[in-house]
């Protein structure tokens, strides 16, 4: 729900940030209008209509309910649910596994993820071939524990494979490319002149062959 046009930025993390507000029906309303419909008393029926039946028109609502469900708000009608309506989803919020949300954070969005949405991230950012910093820096957790979680995906994943019958896919290994060895230099006085001079196995080769000159 949007009341005003400028709302600060809260710093809180989560999929249900607040890009969909200038598109909900109650955007711009009164302050006081909207405190009345949307935040009414459990017995005022008539406002609690009147609330369902703007949700029912908004083309955000789901937007609104996520909004409500991610930041603990308790209070009011949103999403086209009070309060009451919402105590289940609620309760079950740290058990939950919704994939558009996983999805939403390997778009780069900054998301809160229940366990099992972070474990199905983890298997995932595995199988990309992440590796632990960057996994790090996404779950802003230490590299050593992310290190540690993308070892045990590796072995749920194997261990997965290995039960269905998929076959293994070994990491390429790059093949080694020989050195080739250089000539090995001789070295022999330089006539006349008291210093060393080298000559590689190539060039002795090309002289006459070794023995007893002339």
């Amino acid at each position: 729900m949007r009341t005003n046009h400028h709302v600060p930025v809260t710093g809180l993390r989560g999929i249900a940030d607040t890009f969909w507000q200038p598109d909900s029906a109650c955007y711009g309303m009164d302050p006081e209008d909207s405190e009345a419909v949307f935040f009414p008393t459990r017995r005022d029926h008539e406002a609690i209509a009147e609330a369902k039946e703007l949700c029912g028109m908004c083309p955000v609502a789901r937007e609104c309910l996520t909004f409500a469900l991610e930041n603990d708000l308790t209070e009011g009608v949103w999403g086209g649910l009070t309060e009451d309506e919402r105590a289940p989803w609620h309760k079950g919020l740290p058990d939950r596994l919704d994939y558009g949300r996983i999805v939403a954070f390997f778009n780069g969005r900054d998301v809160h993820l229940t366990e099992a949405e972070r474990d199905i991230v983890v298997d995932h950012a595995y199988a990309r071939g992440w590796r632990p910093a960057r996994l790090a820096t996404a779950l802003s957790i230490g590299t050593k524990h992310a290190r540690d979680l993308l070892r045990k995906a590796e072995i749920k994943i194997v261990d997965r494979d290995l039960t269905l019958g998929v076959p293994p896919n070994p990491y390429k290994k790059k093949a080694k490319r020989k050195r080739k060895r250089r000539p090995t230099a001789a070295v022999s006085a330089a006539p006349d002149s008291g210093q060393p001079v080298t000559h590689t196995l190539k060039s002795i080769s090309s002289h006459a062959p070794l023995g007893k000159a002339a």
